[in-house]
């Protein structure tokens, strides 16, 4: 039987919660999912509500949707997460919610304003609006397809709302702020209308989007667990000892493939994008030690 680690089942729990509390989704709406490697993805069940699962609800597909293991029957809306999967290595995990808001916009089928504020930019980013397909069909499938290649937040027309990340706690997190995103701009429809960002004030946020929830280098690997910390020699090593403090080389685990490489050894997308990281990487280091 597939072994699931115990922090990824509770994580998946965590943010079920999370959504059911914040009202994000209700009743057994919705469904979470985290790819477990390049084939195997650990989802919630269909029929259940998120805010009481269990972690033995959970259940192991692989990327045609067939179920693994598991005493529940997988989510029949599974076939959305897999069109993600499926076309982008990159993407570990999925929250398919109903927020209020965002759905509102949805249903009104209106594309959500992603340039009002700096930090629903760098959080959310360009969010897709798709057609509407029947829920749990190849229909609804087929018409994310396009939008998941270039979209980490979505909307799904007359239906609702599914954002993708790194690990799943940053998929929720997307989700908690495309729904803020979407109150945001209806209040601002109540206030006359809103005044999105200029093109010259988006080009310096791409510029330091990952500056912004960085992970540090010492983060373990969501996946296999390994970390930079737990390969490095103590802080105080003995004088004149030639010992790497760091680790000079990284054997991939089979977790990792092709396209999906550890967070920290991700690169910036462009010369420019690093230069602007590392100048506000030490300037913040610089006011802390400062502080």
């Amino acid at each position: 039987m597939f072994q699931v680690p115990d922090q990824i089942r509770h994580e998946i729990l965590h943010v079920c919660r999370r959504l059911y509390d914040r009202g994000l989704v209700a009743g057994t709406d919705g469904n979470v999912s985290v790819r477990l490697g390049p084939d195997r993805i650990l989802a919630t069940p269909t029929g259940m509500s998120k805010g009481f699962l269990e972690a033995d609800d959970l259940v192991v597909c692989d990327l045609e949707g067939k179920q693994i293991s598991g005493k529940r029957k997988l989510t029949t809306e599974i076939k959305i997460h897999l069109a993600a999967y499926t076309q982008r290595d990159d993407v570990c995990a999925i929250v398919h919610a109903h927020p209020p808001h965002a759905t509102a916009f949805a249903v009104a089928r209106k594309p959500l304003e992603e340039r009002l504020m700096p930090e629903a930019y760098i959080a959310v980013g360009k969010v897709a609006l798709t057609q509407y397909g029947t829920p749990s069909t190849d229909e609804l499938e087929a018409s994310i397809r396009p939008a998941v290649k270039e979209h980490d937040a979505i909307l799904l027309a007359n239906h609702g709302a599914m954002t993708l990340g790194r690990d799943v706690t940053a998929a929720y997190h997307r989700m908690e702020a495309l729904e803020q995103l979407a109150r945001i701009s209806m209040l601002t429809h109540v206030l006359g209308g809103a005044h999105p960002l200029t093109a010259e004030e988006i080009a310096r946020l791409e510029a330091i989007r990952g500056v912004y929830g960085g992970t540090p280098s010492d983060t373990p690997c969501y996946h296999c667990g390994w970390t930079p910390r737990a390969a490095t020699k103590p802080e105080h090593t003995p004088a004149g000892s030639t010992a790497a403090t760091r680790p000079t080389s990284y054997v991939e685990p089979e977790v990792h493939w092709e396209g999906n490489p550890p967070v920290w050894e991700r690169h910036a997308a462009t010369d420019v994008e690093a230069q602007v990281r590392d100048l506000a990487r030490r300037t913040l280091r610089e006011v802390r030690d400062a502080g």
